[in-house]
């Protein structure tokens, strides 16, 4: 009786093929957005490029400048990746580009982009095809993340109570369908100009849910305490939030962005070291920090707990992986 030839194991993905190769270090620095100052790549920047090898960036602030402007900026950016600090990996390049009073590229190139509830006003096939025109002008620049859309349903009448997102009008509507469908053709547009999108929401809310199914590579967790879910944890550090509800009741298998935990009022009292840990181990996998020293800190912390907690180290490779799954579907990884 011959012996069953066994099934040949299947051929490992770019993104494993990268994560074998990865340093330690570099798996670690793949699971950091770290803040632009002044939105230039500056010394301290390109230091913890090289030496916490930061996987990803972010424009912070509002900018005049005109496109070509940008991207001259974001190709420095993308000149730092070498096989010593990026493992030959690119960089997700962010920037905020909801509409209205949150637009953070304003200059010659960009459109002057409507507020959602103006967004909200139009077809969902409008909205579709004016964001992958929106998107191919981030794409212009070198921008290729961005941080929208919002899928908040803010109820009718409470605008002008509800912080931070009605007061400033970026939900796109008052009821869960509108959002959702708005919320959807935003994510379709982006996606058609190959630009990254997190969707940033209430978990209580359906149209959350129905961002989710439009399939977004990330979903950006609040620095919120959402009582009725978990009392006792801000939403990015909860994992019942990150690891029941989005990984097991929603099925999100895409990446878990942090808000910022380097320079919010909402994490000020936390040591960066827990804020990270905290993050990570409730399922997250990607840490925003918008100022440089709490994203070192972060960095070093997540290094010495790998170092000394294998099951925390298989955390940490997890999330990487997950990180260059979505680098490989926007052509960032070397193979």
């Amino acid at each position: 009786m011959s012996t069953p030839t066994p099934s040949p194991s299947p051929p490992l993905t770019c993104a494993e093929r990268v994560l074998a190769i990865m340093t330690p270090d570099q798996r670690i620095g793949q699971l950091f957005e770290l803040g632009l100052a002044n939105d230039r790549l500056g010394p301290t920047e390109i230091n913890l490029i090289r030496t916490d090898h930061i996987g990803s960036v972010w424009f912070v602030d509002r900018s005049s400048a005109e496109l070509s402007i940008i991207r001259a900026w974001t190709t420095a950016v993308q000149a730092q990746v070498s096989a010593e600090t990026t493992a030959n990996v690119r960089f997700f390049v962010a920037a905020n580009q909801e509409g209205g009073l949150i637009q953070a590229m304003q200059g010659p190139g960009f459109s002057v982009i409507p507020s959602a509830v103006v967004q909200g006003s139009w077809s969902p096939s409008l909205l579709q095809s004016r964001a992958a025109a929106w998107g191919t002008e981030l794409r212009a620049a070198g921008i290729n993340f961005n941080y929208a859309p919002v899928m908040d349903v803010v109820p009718a009448g409470t605008d002008a109570q509800n912080q931070p997102i009605g007061v400033l009008q970026r939900e796109y509507g008052h009821d869960p369908a509108t959002v959702g469908s708005h919320g959807t053709a935003f994510l379709t547009g982006m996606r058609q100009s190959s630009v990254a999108t997190t969707t940033v929401s209430d978990p209580y809310l359906q149209s959350f849910r129905q961002g989710i199914a439009a399939g977004p590579d990330f979903v950006m967790v609040a620095l919120a305490r959402y009582t009725r879910i978990d009392p006792n944890h801000l939403a990015a550090f909860s994992p019942i939030v990150m690891t029941q509800m989005l990984r097991g009741s929603m099925g999100f298998s895409g990446v878990i962005v942090s808000d910022d935990l380097g320079d919010t009022v909402a994490v000020a009292g936390i040591p960066p070291a827990s804020r990270a840990i905290d993050f990570l181990t409730a399922g997250g996998d990607m840490i925003i920090s918008k100022t440089s020293a709490p994203a070192d800190a972060m960095v070093q912390a997540v290094r010495s707990k790998a170092a000394q907690d294998p099951a925390f180290r298989q955390r940490v490779d997890d999330a990487a992986l997950r990180i260059l799954r979505a680098k490989e579907r926007f052509g960032l990884l070397p193979c």
